[in-house]
């Protein structure tokens, strides 16, 4: 099995012709649009014709450039020092900044037609395309001059793209010089942060102590990074008339502010039966004043739940087909046609992630796989995001971008479906290990994401006034974990440094990336409840709803199996399936 993934598929190189002729067509097809463009503005005449050919020609172009992209921008996630794929990075959003003004002025001019409906409704193509044209009506408020519009597209090329790909630098080659019995070695640090798993107390508290001093050698540099790159969208938002980066980002998402509200109230509301179950945790390790950061991911049992890859991907495959065939032959598909890079090493990017290529119906997976269960989950989670993909590979490239909330709905959708049916054959240590793993994500994604939300608010506040210190952004990291985890987490080893390697704060056009997963996981966790309501039936109904929310607002997509995110209840009720596996876990602990 080939731990690598391939690229071959995009392109055979950097050096290829493929590659070469298809940036060259980029230039001409950006040429031919603002020709084009210039051409038609001018007047009112035959707008169904020219929305059409607007329709053609765009989806063309982003098929083209997201294959240059995902071609660039995956060679570096895989080693950030790849010096071709950075010059090529450089040089591709260079090329991009020429698309900007024909952009903006077709944007303008679409949302200058009177009756837009009237006219969508004369046209196959633009019916099926409503939502995106109807979107660029809603979007073209924020909208500055063709040539201010321009000046952004290129000062961001210097500006938060640069700070950007330095944060990823300093971050991706940092090594992490651990003690070991007397030896100094040297580790990088996905290496690093996976031992936060490992069984041994000792290896974990002293990976998380050499961890915090690492930072120290590239703090500086990655505060320069938060503070350019938030300070700039503070600069973007204010120029485009947002009232808050937040308020942009909600519009991005199709999600309202009284769904956003509705949920964190349910959220912070629970946060002290997760406080009670890191209480016990503690417990269970040995510790009197809460959790300390070091042991949040600690295993509790005994259970030997260690997977090389390879039993990793049959224990996903054997699961998923619990729910479908579909969902399992499609994660089959991933592992057998190397779509996923497997293990860390130095220079690659930390964490997980799925790249979607809808323009060839497949998608790419980065992990750091080390072996745990956690990793196991890690891979259904980006596993999940893939058949997101595969669920909308029948619909047309403008119709297949999803917004952020969304997207975390089928990655934690398939984590749970591993987890329940993990536990039906598991041993009682096997299960406890399981459940508390399951707990232990969602305290992830409810309170640590609250805590985040929380640091990334107290940022933009604090950037208003002038750049942050290293200090003070550790400050306000420690404040929002205080806020957020209360006496669950031993107050002496928080974690000031969380802001520097988790990539979310540091891209500029997705802000509070967050909140999102918090959003997946609670609607998730209600779309498995009608799974075990409804059996087999739900399949279909839950691939239909995966398939359209490229063409809606999450409001809408959620009305489809009958669930009204404004109502607090919901979020209440998904957020008691959480309290009674922690109520479990308490009770299977003290039997233990």
């Amino acid at each position: 099995m080939n731990l690598n993934w391939s690229l071959k598929e995009l392109y055979p190189s950097f050096h290829s012709n493929e590659f070469k002729i298809d940036m060259e067509k980029l230039d001409n097809k950006i040429d031919d649009i603002n020709k084009w463009v210039d051409k038609i503005v001018t007047d009112n005449e035959n707008i169904i014709d020219k929305l059409e050919e607007y329709i053609k020609r765009f989806s063309k172009l982003t098929d083209l450039v997201s294959r240059l992209g995902s071609f660039i921008e995956l060679n570096i996630s895989v080693n950030t020092k790849n010096a071709e794929a950075l010059k090529y990075s450089d040089v591709f959003e260079k090329k991009l900044t020429n698309i900007v003004e024909a952009s903006t002025k077709i944007e303008r001019y679409i949302s200058s037609i009177t009756d837009i409906d009237k006219v969508i409704n004369q046209s196959e193509l633009l019916k099926a395309h409503e939502f995106v044209l109807k979107n660029v009506v809603d979007q073209s408020k924020y909208l500055l001059s063709d040539r201010e519009e321009n000046i952004i597209a290129n000062m961001k090329n210097t500006g938060s793209n640069a700070w950007s790909k330095l944060k990823d630098n300093l971050i991706s080659s940092l090594m992490v010089e651990i003690d070991e019995d007397g030896v100094k070695k040297e580790y990088p640090l996905t290496v690093v942060l996976n031992m936060a798993e490992d069984k041994d107390a000792k290896v974990r508290k002293r990976a998380y102590e050499a961890e915090i001093e690492a930072y120290k050698k590239v703090e500086e540099g990655v505060a320069a990074s938060l503070n350019g790159i938030k300070g700039e969208v503070l600069t973007v938002c204010n120029f485009r008339g947002y009232k808050s980066p937040l308020e942009k980002t909600l519009i991005d998402s199709r999600m309202d502010e009284e769904s956003l509200n509705a949920m964190l109230d349910a959220m912070k509301e629970s946060l002290p039966v997760f406080r009670k179950y890191l209480r016990k945790k503690a417990e269970l390790l040995g510790h009197k004043n809460g959790l300390p950061w070091y042991d949040l991911y600690a295993p509790v049992s005994n259970a030997d739940m260690k997977f090389t890859y390879e039993e990793g991907c049959e224990f996903v495959v054997k699961n998923f087909r619990t729910f479908s065939d579909h969902l399992a032959d499609y994660a089959k598909k991933a592992m057998d046609n190397s779509w996923i890079d497997v293990e860390p090493r130095e220079g690659k990017v930390g964490g997980a992630f799925c790249a979607g290529l809808h323009f060839i119906g497949e998608s790419r997976i980065l992990l750091n796989y080390s072996g745990s269960f956690g990793d196991v989950v890690t891979m259904a989670h980006e596993l999940g995001h893939g058949f997101h993909g595969e669920c909308l590979k029948n619909e047309a490239t403008l119709n297949s971008e999803y917004p952020m909330p969304i997207a975390e709905t089928a990655s934690t959708f398939c984590e749970t479906i591993i987890k329940k049916a993990a536990i039906k054959e598991a041993s009682k240590e096997e299960a406890l290990a399981i459940l508390e793993a399951e707990i232990c994500d969602c305290t992830q994604v409810i309170v640590d994401i609250y805590s985040r939300f929380l640091f990334e608010k107290s940022v933009f506040e604090a950037r208003k006034e002038s750049s942050l210190t290293v200090e003070q952004i550790k400050e306000l990291m420690l404040n929002a974990q205080r806020e957020a985890y209360g006496d669950g987490l031993d107050p002496e080893y928080l974690h000031p440094y969380m802001w520097t390697w988790k990539p979310h704060y540091y891209d500029a056009n997705y802000n509070y990336y967050n909140f999102p997963y918090a959003f997946g996981l609670l609607f998730a966790k209600g779309l498995y409840a009608e799974y075990i309501n409804k059996g087999e039936s739900f399949t279909s109904e839950y691939e239909k709803l995966l398939s359209i929310t490229g063409k809606n607002k999450i409001a809408d997509i959620t009305k489809a199996v009958g669930i009204d995110i404004h109502n607090k209840t919901f979020w209440e009720n998904s957020l008691k399936t959480i309290e009674e596996d922690i109520e479990e876990f308490i009770k299977l602990s003290e039997n233990k």
